[in-house]
């Protein structure tokens, strides 16, 4: 199986107009998204669009009605009118643990046969809404660097007339997912990355994670309202959301 663990860290370093640092350790996952029928049957504590000690659900991702994803890229990439032959997904994620999961950051591997052809970076915020944003990958190279302005609330803290530039890897033994964001002056904003080393997707080892990481999903969300309320103690100036949204998609060129 193509589908496997990573396990690492996140960290998050803002520099203007207030500096702070954190750094989680954490484990994602790698599905592809083929596969799950059959990690459904082969680890029984993990299960499809079903409670369990982990779980994977649809509806967590995409229109997050439940509907197959695979088949909601392609017919993003329809509507965009991108000719692409797309043959494999991959989905970096956390899984759900006892249930419950928030992903700040998902990331869509696109693939035709062995090349990667678009990458989806889905943005979540803790006001249950959702962006999508869609690049092509024009050259394999060993580091990937897109970049386009920010479309979506996400920090309370960060204004909207900011900019990204990501910059990361193709999954292989190591992940790597760097996020710069800066404002009209160029000045650096936040720099967040994930890093992770590439385990087997076993139930030998989702369980020493969830050992090492019990209720780690219930840690996230925990660690975003910890963190938000000391940059508040630092004196964050709050950032008004005007746009709601549910979902949301960008192509970005």
């Amino acid at each position: 199986m193509e589908s496997c663990i990573y396990k690492g860290f996140v960290t998050h370093r803002r520099f203007t107009p207030i500096r702070h640092f954190f750094s989680y350790k954490t484990f994602s996952i790698l599905f592809d998204l083929d596969e799950l029928g059959e990690l459904n049957k082969q680890i029984s504590f993990f299960s499809l669009n079903k409670f369990n000690l982990f779980s994977f659900y649809n509806k967590d991702h995409g229109e997050r009605d439940g509907s197959d994803l695979k088949k909601w890229v392609k017919e993003i990439f329809k509507k965009n009118n991108l000719s692409l032959n797309i043959s494999k997904i991959k989905l970096l994620c956390f899984p759900r643990i006892f249930g419950y999961v928030f992903n700040p950051l998902s990331v869509f591997y696109c693939y035709e046969g062995e090349k990667l052809k678009a990458i989806l970076y889905e943005v979540k915020n803790t006001f249950n809404e959702q962006h999508t944003y869609i690049f092509l990958v024009d050259e394999n190279s060993e580091i990937i660097s897109q970049n386009c302005s920010k479309k979506f609330y996400v920090s309370p803290f960060i204004e909207m007339e900011t900019f990204y530039n990501f910059r990361l890897n193709e999954p292989d033994q190591n992940l790597k997912i760097f996020i710069k964001q800066t404002n009209n002056l160029k000045e650096k904003v936040l720099v967040a990355c994930q890093i992770g080393k590439k385990q087997v997707l076993s139930s030998k080892e989702l369980l020493i994670n969830f050992f090492i990481h019990p209720l780690m999903t219930f840690k996230i969300i925990t660690a975003i309202h910890f963190e938000a309320l000391r940059l508040w103690k630092k004196g964050a100036i709050f950032q008004k959301r005007v746009n709601k949204v549910k979902n949301k998609i960008s192509l970005e060129k």
